[in-house]
């Protein structure tokens, strides 16, 4: 399979069932569905076995001895989660991700994929970042990801002159890297404690691993469905509602008997599904161009070795390089970031459509081009891009129960690094899911309920937390 497998969304009406079926794809149809509303076709290697994708819910007359999980959020800490449930499940799961444009749509369809093992010490993520970069050689062999491997890290000073010369000993030196204004060169890793992994293939890769377990929903979540019996202290998730993509405007519901939100930037949008939990999600989005080159005509990019550059006060950027083993070129660190607020993201802001800043891929590409006569000479861009990362308040993520509740979750804001961690919080969440507790990490300092106000116990249903009224829920 490619580093990084091609995915079409074809909106066509036209394409016979006996093609669906041969690439191994199932569409269901309701009242709500065209004859084909949305399919992704997939790279060769990847057809056949493929998730089911849907545009509506899946069929209700599954065994009721199954339980059902709804996983709001089809990126790859979605997608972690639902592949860490099936795997740890002893008894059957129907698992289903409710994504709303396409699996990978956002930032794990753009992002770098970078991770580092040690690059958290000494912090509250340290267990994170320790955990899932054990798992994900394990993980990527067993799923068959080609596009993982270790590689070393470069500190570059984009400007300073004689860099290069000084510098042309360091083995851990690209071939391309001979930009002649180069400053200081040195290592921030060997390889060792630093990979990289396409992250769109990844998720691609786990769902084609679990497609007898988890099934993908395409719609737009816009609630849950909540059983409050007064004779429970917590009330209880039994529905996901949500809007079927390109649907005719009516409602459905997956049945669920436990949901995890796991919609990145989106996810605060979970504040107003849970009545009676009181819960805050400050969230921002940081919305960033990234670009990728191709491999220059006539040249074999082979290096494995990414670069993360100083200021280049020249172009206002600070460059992320990582080389990929297809042979093009992932550039972030272009600057010119734009923050969106939380009121923005509650109205579902650039989840459809996220476009590209021109003039910062016009100032991160003439920035990368300094460091390499190579690409000045031959580099051509493959695609710009754009997309956003989820920050909370203190740029740490929400893991944990939902306030109230005995059965809803919240994986989210996992800011930069939602990909390098994600093997990990799959598998904390799965814990918490089916066990009612994570130990293979500690979550405690990522609770959801960090910055509810007045939250001191759960109970209640609405009617006080913690001894703070928050008025009638229903």
């Amino acid at each position: 399979m490619a580093a990084n497998p091609t995915t079409l969304l074809a909106l066509s009406t036209k394409i016979p069932r006996e093609t669906m079926t041969k690439a191994g794809l199932s569409i269901r149809r309701t009242r709500h569905t065209q004859p084909l509303l949305a399919i992704l076709a997939l790279s060769s290697s990847f057809l056949g076995g493929v998730a089911s994708l849907s545009t509506s819910a899946p069929s209700m007359s599954m065994s009721m001895s199954m339980k059902n999980i709804v996983v709001v959020g089809g990126g790859v800490q979605g997608t972690s989660v639902a592949y860490q449930l099936a795997k740890k499940s002893s008894t059957p799961l129907k698992i289903t991700i409710l994504e709303s444009k396409e699996p990978a749509a956002a930032a794990s369809g753009k992002g770098g994929g970078f991770m580092a093992r040690s690059w958290g010490d000494g912090t509250s993520t340290q267990g994170l970042h320790h955990l899932a970069f054990d798992m994900y050689e394990d993980l990527a062999k067993e799923i068959g990801c080609d596009s993982y491997r270790k590689l070393p890290v470069l500190s570059v000073a984009p400007e300073g002159g004689g860099g290069i010369q000084q510098n042309k000993k360091n083995e851990l030196m690209p071939s391309w890297l001979d930009g002649k204004s180069i400053g200081r060169i040195s290592p921030m890793g060997y390889g060792d404690d630093t990979a990289q992994i396409t992250p769109k293939e990844f998720v691609l890769k786990m769902l084609e691993a679990k497609s007898e377990d988890i099934s993908v929903v395409l719609g737009t979540c816009t609630g849950v469905v909540v059983d409050d019996n007064e004779d429970d202290d917590e009330s209880r998730v039994t529905g996901v509602k949500f809007m079927p993509r390109g649907s005719d405007g009516k409602e459905e519901i997956l049945e669920a008997d436990a949901v995890v939100v796991s919609a990145g930037p989106w996810s605060c949008q979970a504040e107003d599904w849970f009545d009676g939990s009181g819960i805050q999600l400050p969230m921002e989005g940081v919305k960033s161009t990234s670009i990728v080159w191709k491999q220059p005509e006539g040249e074999e990019v082979t290096d494995a070795t990414a670069l993360f550059c100083g200021e280049d006060y020249r172009f206002d950027t600070h460059l992320e390089v990582y080389p990929r083993p297809d042979g093009t070129i992932y550039i972030c660190g272009i600057g010119g970031s734009d923050y969106i607020t939380k009121e923005e993201l509650k109205e579902g802001a650039f989840r459809e459509v996220i476009e590209a800043n021109e003039s910062r891929v016009k100032a991160a590409s003439d920035s990368f081009k300094e460091l390499s006569t190579v690409y000045k000479k031959k580099g051509e861009l493959d695609r710009t891009q754009a997309c956003m990362r989820p920050c909370p308040p203190d740029a740490l993520p929400y893991m944990g129960v939902v306030p109230s509740y005995s059965n809803a979750y919240i994986n989210a804001g996992h800011n930069c690094w939602g990909i390098a961690w994600a093997p990990a919080c799959g598998k904390a969440m799965a814990e918490l899911v089916l066990e009612g507790d994570a130990t293979s990490v500690n979550l405690a300092p990522f609770d959801p309920a960090r910055f509810t106000p007045g939250i001191g116990k759960r109970g209640g249903r609405g009617r006080k937390k913690g001894g703070a009224s928050v008025g009638e829920q229903w």
